[in-house]
Formats: C-alpha cells, sequence, structure tokens
C-alpha cells in the first residue's frame, strides 16, 4: 500500500509512519508536512534514509501543492493539525484554518484524484465533558473549546464528504495520547522535562479533571487497524481505559522520577476546563484492537525516553521558552 501521511513530522503523525513501515515491509509512505512549530523532522531521522519513504514539505490549505503530491497513493491518513488547547483560547485562527480549511481542501484533493480510503485522525474533545458513563461514536458533539469545535467540524466535514459524494472517509477519535517524540509544551513531556531539571510542574486548578490516557504505539496501531479493517464512512473511538484525574496521574509521574510532591505548583485553571472525558472503544474493540500496556509501564518507558533523549526535546525547549504556556489538555 501507497500511504499519503499529513502531519507525519508531528507527535502521532511520526509514530505511525514508523509503525508502519516497521510492520509492512512492501508499504510505502508519504510524509506531507509543514513543518509548523511543534512538527520536528529530528523525529523521523531514523527513517529518513529508508527508499520506502519520502518527504515533501506543504501546506494541507495548498489544493494545488497537495494534488500534486498525493497522485498515486492508496489511502490518505491526516495527522495534520492545530493541536495546542491553550493556544486555540488565545488565538482560534489558526485552528480554523488548519483543522476545518485544511480538512476540506484534502478531502476534495482525494474525491478529485479517486483515492480509494482517506482516514481522519480526531479527538475525544469532540464530545465535551460527561460526568458518568462514556461517550459512544453516535453520540450528539459538544466541543468546549476552539480546538475541539475546529475538530468536531472537520468530523462533520469528513460525514459530509462521504454522504454526499461517497468519498470512503473513516475518522478515529483518540484520547490523551503520550509517549516518545511529544513536544515539550504537552502535559507528561513538560512534567517529565521539568523534574529532570529539578524544576516544579505546573497543575491547572484543583487537578480534579479526569482525563484517559493512551500510549501513542497502541493508539497508531488502533489507527493502522481501523485503515484496514474499518467500515466506509465509520468513527471509531480509541482509549485505553486509563481515566485517572491529572493529580493522581501527576503523582504516578513523580514516583517514577523519583521526586516529592512538593514539585507540584497549582496554577489558575484554564477557562471552560472540561473535567471529565470517557470514550467507549467496543466498537474498535470489535475489529480486534486493544491496548498493549498499562499505564504505569507505558509511563516508565516514556520517562525513560525524554531521559535518554535530551538531544531531541532540549532544542525544541529551549526554542519555546520564552512563549510556552504551562501545560495542555489536562
Amino acid at each position: 500500500m501507497r500511504l499519503f501521511v499529513t502531519g507525519g513530522a508531528g507527535f502521532i503523525g511520526s509514530n505511525f509512519i514508523r509503525h508502519v513501515l516497521s510492520a509492512y515491509p512492501d508499504d510505502e509512505v508519504t510524509n506531507f508536512d509543514l513543518l509548523s512549530y511543534a512538527a520536528n523532522p529530528e523525529s523521523l531521522a531514523d527513517i529518513a534514509a529508508d527508499p520506502r519513504y519520502r518527504f515533501v514539505r506543504g501546506d494541507i490549505c495548498d489544493g494545488s501543492a497537495l494534488s500534486e503530491a498525493m497522485q498515486g497513493h492508496d489511502a490518505v491518513v491526516n495527522f495534520a493539525a492545530e493541536t495546542h488547547v491553550d493556544r486555540s483560547i488565545l488565538d482560534a485562527a489558526p485552528f480554523v484554518r488548519t483543522n476545518v480549511l485544511g480538512v476540506q481542501v484534502l478531502l476534495e484533493a482525494v474525491r478529485r484524484l479517486g483515492i480509494a480510503r482517506m482516514l481522519h485522525v480526531s479527538t475525544d474533545e469532540v464530545y465535551g465533558s460527561i460526568d458518568v458513563g462514556s461517550f459512544r461514536e453516535a453520540d450528539s458533539l459538544s466541543p468546549n473549546s476552539p480546538y475541539a469545535a475546529s475538530k468536531a467540524s472537520a468530523d462533520l466535514m469528513c460525514r459530509a464528504y462521504a454522504v454526499t459524494h461517497g468519498l470512503d472517509v473513516v475518522v478515529t477519535r483518540s484520547s490523551n495520547n503520550f509517549g516518545p517524540y511529544q513536544f515539550p509544551e504537552k502535559v507528561l513531556p513538560l512534567f517529565v522535562t521539568n523534574l529532570l531539571a529539578d524544576q516544579p510542574v505546573p497543575v491547572y486548578g484543583d487537578g480534579r479533571n479526569i482525563r484517559d490516557w493512551c500510549y501513542v504505539e497502541d493508539n497508531c496501531a488502533g489507527v493502522d487497524l481501523v485503515l484496514r479493517k474499518g467500515a466506509a464512512g465509520e468513527i471509531y473511538n480509541i482509549g485505553a481505559g486509563n481515566e485517572i484525574s491529572n493529580l493522581e496521574l501527576t503523582g504516578r509521574l513523580l514516583a517514577i522520577m523519583g521526586k516529592p510532591e512538593s514539585m507540584i505548583r497549582f496554577v489558575p485553571d484554564r477557562p471552560g476546563h472540561d473535567l471529565r472525558y470517557s470514550v467507549d472503544t467496543s466498537k474498535v474493540r470489535a475489529l480486534g484492537w486493544k491496548p498493549s500496556r498499562d499505564l504505569d509501564d507505558a509511563l516508565e518507558r516514556t520517562a525513560g525516553w525524554y531521559r535518554d533523549n535530551e538531544w531531541w526535546w532540549r532544542p525544541l525547549k529551549d526554542r519555546a521558552s520564552a512563549g510556552a504556556l504551562p501545560t495542555t489538555k489536562v
């Protein structure tokens, strides 16, 4: 299979490309990425020389460049997105441009070129907060941040192209991802890298907000399974069932890093901060997916990766330090 991956120099995208090239010796991947601030070509340095891998710098809002690079591929997987919730609160415009207009331009290119299938990667945040139970794929969307609203809009655009044009589009909605190669403004790499420098970790509000943490390699396996076996026009939630409060997550990380609770610094809460995300994953599990690692093992592996790979994250953190925000998605 020839895959066209957008946003492949980002966190989940780079892990997905590595997953595909490792799992399928005959597959080829084109990585189409604008290389915005959160993208890093170094995330794929280990496979850059692989003859099955090709990088093209480009913007998914540029229909001409997109169509030229996309020709001859069998499927498209879209990871390209603005993802930082706090940044969307400060300025929603880039999120609307990339996450809504960009997806429409991408869908149109897929339609015009006759690409067999497109998978759009979304988020559990499109559902909004839920006090009890878990969201299923057919539940209504109630996004509460500009970021979540832009992703919900993209999901609906995918549905519109599937219904109106008969496009074979599938959507995955994953819970909070973590693991190697995640930009250090995100909560887990931010906390790990702060603790490595004996700096405090910022926790929003009282830390009671609950998230389901999914190791990125597990999410990539789920995305790959949906790409190859998911039903046309369907949506699949992906979550590991690791629902814990932000304060408990922080405590587990402090224990792994051998740091005291005095390293926690509570900071003013984010506006409109959702209390709890939870998704029902029975649909993707019916395809044969399940997480491969428990939370503590995955947290230890993640902390170890950042401890051993300062060469990757230090330049990013130094470059962003002047305007860095305290945390995200927690």
